[in-house]
């Protein structure tokens, strides 16, 4: 490879104080831009080394001065109390009490006042204003019902900007505590305009302004008990963008009033796992215009500077979904996402901006988010870098970015040798893969594949947060498979297929668990889609179910897409029913059974069902023929190197296209990418252990040695 090739396309994380370390690396990686990170400048000496200069804001935090000085200007939240039973007529409630008292404090203003609610849990009822009173921190409540339970809701100041705030609790920061204001006030907007202003005046040697995010934060809200320190935290959960004028200005567009309960739903709060209801979608949509347009005004300041707009798809970002109707008419120049894996890879990828950038993990602090140490004793970082580039590699293989990075504390790399030489040797693998993309796209088969659920391409290649926060959730493991995979992938609501969403599919997939957003809920309720499924099917399409795919209530089966599965679960309806017996198969690929559930329950609903896995007699992968189509039946997915192989094979199994005109390899931990314009072969192997593997491809057949983890470009 070229010198050329193996420059660029990397940012570094600066850090005054360690000139020569910054200045060193960035010529080991490569580096072409160098960034500051959270609560660091760059000194002069770095910002004039001829380096390309990103700088790191977070627009709404460190304006504490100003935030003190008008505290109505700060971001709030409906929070519930927990519940109370009445064991008299008259009970006390405690709003705040379990909650964390450093990140919240009580709105009891005029404007907010009327938001406040009494509930009546064990009834479902409001409790009449006149019933309560709210003085000296607490909520009095009379004309109780003995043996009820009884909730405050209410809302409260937001004092405590949650990123600084988990640094702070994890990272052992001990500076100020940042605030964070509202752009909905206008006070707030206007002092937001007027600082950006001068921030880009002050900063002429900076070449890209790092937004981070925009306005409003994913929802984490802690405890005051150590042992749940986060009581609720949702990536995808609008829940903190509420505030008296937010509700005021939705009521006079939309013509009706929300309440309280409509974003904490009994405690459930908006978590993006349940379907919404009708006045969450509208919020929704009303809260992403609001963010579209003022980011937007933000964008236009700093190109009115002469610098370009970049913005972290992380932290405040609720409200700028990039797979959104608004998106792109912010304008941003580029967009920035943490990664841990392959579909976080392609969230990224697939956005609509000029410029792709992925900051790769570990972050560069002591304690990484899962809580154990990396750059400190006991940590391994090294270790850390690889694990995560093993899934991500294999979707850069599928799609390209544009460029990669680090953050966080580069001082923190002292020590830590073999980190250093493991992010030489991904940046140096990424700068060829990016190079093979420049020339071609990697062969693929023609499997157009349609994932299903809720939100559609609103929420495409995402569930809600990183993998390891939702790993419990069987659609973010297939969406993790098939990142890597050589089929095209696309995301459709329910109302897309009711609307010809399914013409040029080939294979739609539907998993999840009964009643959440990714299975669907009371969307099966609806004769018309499942007729559409069904001439989808019977007219030569095919269908993939997992775990308790179309589960809804109300119906004939539990499953509305039994009658095409041919396997139901069962929720106690067939009591006294015989199942059908059946005698297990082996299929024309290997299976990978530690990725299916042991789900219990499962039964056979029409005899001519081939099951190819089981477990004590029931039936945990199944494969059926219906009209011109098929479908199949996996009673759970857990993402591995072999479940994401066998998971191509029955897409192939399943759409009837035969596996040519692309590379495969013959073992399970091994795969493998065909680049045609640049006759060169890419083989992954996906395991710890050396591995030997027959390749084939459209130009022959190749048995290719490979250490643990390589990656092997053959040309």
């Amino acid at each position: 490879m070229s010198d050329q090739i193996r420059k660029g396309d990397f940012t570094l994380p600066g850090e005054s104080g360690y000139e020569q370390l910054t200045l060193q690396l960035a010529e080991t990686w490569g580096a072409d831009v160098i960034r500051d990170s959270d609560g660091t400048k760059l000194s002069p000496e770095i910002a004039q080394a001829g380096y390309r200069i990103y700088s790191t804001i977070c627009i709404i935090r460190e304006h504490n001065a100003f935030a003190l000085a008008h505290p109505e200007t700060q971001q709030q939240c409906f929070l519930l109390s927990d519940a109370v039973m009445a064991e008299g007529e008259r009970i006390s409630i405690e709003p705040l009490k379990g909650y964390f008292s450093e990140q919240f404090q009580i709105n009891d203003s005029p404007e907010a006042m009327p938001y406040w609610e009494v509930r009546d849990r064990t009834s479902g009822t409001v409790v009449d204003r006149s019933q309560w009173v709210w003085q000296d921190g607490c909520v009095t409540v009379t004309g109780c019902e003995r043996w009820h339970r009884y909730t405050v809701s209410f809302l409260c100041w937001r004092v405590w900007e949650e990123i600084n705030m988990y640094n702070h609790t994890t990272n052992h920061w001990t500076s100020e505590h940042l605030r964070q204001l509202d752009p909905r006030h206008p006070l707030a907007w206007a002092f937001l305009q007027d600082w950006l202003e001068n921030w880009c005046l002050e900063n002429p040697q900076t070449n890209v302004v790092r937004l981070t995010s925009l306005f409003y934060n994913f929802v984490w809200i802690f405890g005051d008990d150590p042992r749940r320190r986060t009581r609720f935290t949702d990536w995808g959960s609008y829940d903190f963008t509420v505030s008296p004028a937010a509700l005021k200005a939705f009521e006079q567009e939309y013509g009706y009033a929300l309440t309280a309960e409509d974003f904490l739903q009994k405690g459930r709060l908006q978590a993006t796992h349940r379907p919404p209801t009708p006045a969450k979608k509208d919020y929704m949509d009303f809260i992403q215009r609001f963010v579209a347009d003022k980011a937007r005004v933000l964008v236009e300041i700093i190109h009115r500077h002469g610098k370009q707009a970049y913005v972290f798809y992380d932290d405040s970002w609720v409200g700028m979904e990039p797979y959104g109707p608004y998106f792109s008419s912010i304008g941003f120049d580029g967009l920035i996402k943490c990664v841990f894996s392959g579909f976080e890879c392609r969230l990224c990828a697939g956005a609509d901006v000029p410029v792709h950038e992925l900051r790769f993990h570990p972050y560069l602090f002591p304690v990484g988010l899962g809580g154990l140490p990396t750059f400190m004793e006991g940590g391994h970082p090294e270790k850390d870098a690889m694990d995560y580039w093993l899934h991500v590699r294999r979707a850069l293989l599928r799609q390209p970015v544009d460029r990669i990075g680090l953050g966080g504390y580069l001082h923190l790399t002292e020590g830590f040798p073999a980190f250093v030489d493991t992010i030489t040797e991904i940046a140096d693998q990424f700068r060829q893969i990016k190079e093979l993309h420049r020339e071609g796209s990697p062969a693929a088969l023609p499997i157009r594949v349609a994932v299903l659920h809720t939100w559609g391409r609103l929420r495409s290649w995402t569930l809600s947060g990183h993998f390891h926060e939702t790993d419990g959730n069987v659609l973010i493991h297939i969406n993790e498979a098939l990142s890597g995979l050589p089929v095209e992938v696309c995301f459709l609501s329910f109302e897309d297929i009711l609307s010809g969403g399914l013409k040029d599919v080939d294979v739609l997939i539907n998993a999840g668990r009964a009643g959440d957003a990714w299975s669907g809920g009371t969307a099966w309720n609806q004769p018309e889609l499942i007729a559409e499924i069904t001439r989808f099917v019977y007219e030569g399409g095919a269908l993939l179910g997992v775990n308790e795919p179309s589960a809804a209530p109300g119906g004939d089966s539990f499953l509305a897409l039994a009658p095409l599965l041919g396997v139901d679960v069962d929720d106690g309806r067939y009591a006294c029913h015989m199942p059908w017996s059946f005698q297990t198969e082996d299929p024309s690929f290997a299976v990978c059974r530690e990725t299916l559930a042991l789900k219990p329950n499962v039964r056979l609903t029409a005899p001519d069902v081939t099951v190819w896995a089981q477990c004590g007699g029931v039936p945990q992968m199944t494969f059926r023929t219906c009209g011109k189509g098929r479908t199949a039946y996996l009673s759970g997915f857990t993402y591995s190197p072999e479940a994401a192989v066998m998971l191509m094979r029955l897409l192939v199994q399943l759409t009837g296209i035969r596996e040519e005109g692309i590379a495969s390899a013959d073992s399970m931990l091994a795969e493998a990418a065909w680049f045609p314009k640049n006759r060169t072969l890419v083989v992954l192997n996906n395991s710890d252990q050396e591995l030997k593997t027959e390749v084939n491809y459209p130009e022959g057949k190749v048995t290719v040695e490979l250490k643990p983890l390589e990656m092997r470009f053959i040309r």
